[in-house]
C-alpha cells in the first residue's frame, strides 16, 4: 500500500527528516507517536502530498507521486487520500452535508450522488439529524465525525490523521478511536495516524516511533 523511502525534507539549515523508511500494509492502522518535533506532522504531509520531500520516494499504490505534475497530483490525493485534523478545518458557511460533499463535488460527483453518499455516511456516523447544522453548532465530537465522513466520501485507499482526538474530551476520545477500528474492518481502509494519546496509539496495529527526524522503532 505505501513504501516510504529515504525522504528528507529540511526548511533552511533545520533538518526535519534525515532519511525516513516506512511501510505500511493495506488495511493495516499505523501510529506515528515521538515527541514535538521528532518530524511526525511533517512526514504525515509529505505522504499525503501536502508537502514535498527534498529527496527520498513516496509510493503509493505502486504510484511514485514525486512524478505527477501538479494537476495530476490533486487528482490522486482528491481520490486516494482521505485526510482527518485535530482542528477540523470544516467550512463554516457550509453545513455538514454541504462539508462532506465537497471532496465528492471535486471528484466530479453529480449533486445527487454526492449527497447520497454523505447522507449514508453521516447516518453510519450517527448524524442523519444534523445534516443542515453549520460548524458552529455542532460539538466538538460532532464536528470531528463530520470531518470523518468528509474524509471517507471518494473512499479512499489512505486515510490520514494529524492528531484526530487532540481537541477532543475522554468520551469523545475513545469513541474516536474505536470508530476508527470500525471504519477499518467496514471499509478495509488503512489508517496512518499521528498521535500523542496513548490509547489510541495501543489500539493500533503497529506504533512506529520517530525521534529527531528519523523511525527509531516499530513496536
Amino acid at each position: 500500500m505505501l513504501k516510504v523511502r529515504s525522504i528528507k525534507k529540511s526548511y533552511g539549515n533545520l533538518q526535519i527528516l534525515k532519511g525516513v523508511d516506512l511501510d505500511v500494509q493495506h488495511g493495516e492502522i499505523v501510529s506515528i507517536v515521538g515527541a514535538s518535533g521528532a518530524g511526525k506532522s511533517s512526514l504525515l504531509n509529505i505522504i499525503g502530498t501536502l508537502d514535498k520531500a527534498d529527496s527520498g520516494t513516496v509510493l503509493i499504490r505502486d504510484q511514485d507521486i514525486s512524478k505527477l505534475s501538479k494537476r495530476n497530483l490533486s487528482n490522486f490525493r482528491n481520490k486516494h487520500i482521505g485526510f482527518i485534523f485535530q482542528f477540523h478545518h470544516l467550512l463554516v458557511e457550509f453545513n455538514a452535508l454541504e462539508n462532506v460533499c465537497i471532496p465528492a463535488y471535486i471528484a466530479g460527483l453529480s449533486k445527487s450522488e454526492a449527497e447520497k453518499r454523505a447522507k449514508n455516511l453521516l447516518d453510519l456516523l450517527g448524524l442523519s439529524n444534523r445534516l443542515d447544522h453549520k460548524p458552529n453548532q455542532l460539538s466538538g465530537g460532532e464536528q470531528q465525525r463530520v470531518a470523518v465522513a468528509r474524509a471517507l466520501i471518494n473512499n479512499p485507499a489512505l486515510i490520514l490523521a494529524d492528531e484526530p482526538s487532540g481537541n477532543l474530551d475522554s468520551t469523545n476520545a475513545r469513541e474516536l478511536h474505536q470508530l476508527f477500528i470500525d471504519l477499518r474492518r467496514d471499509f478495509k481502509q488503512t489508517f496512518i495516524i499521528v498521535t500523542h494519546n496513548e490509547e489510541l496509539a495501543n489500539l493500533s496495529d503497529r506504533k512506529v516511533l520517530m525521534k529527531d527526524g528519523l523511525i527509531v522503532d516499530h513496536i
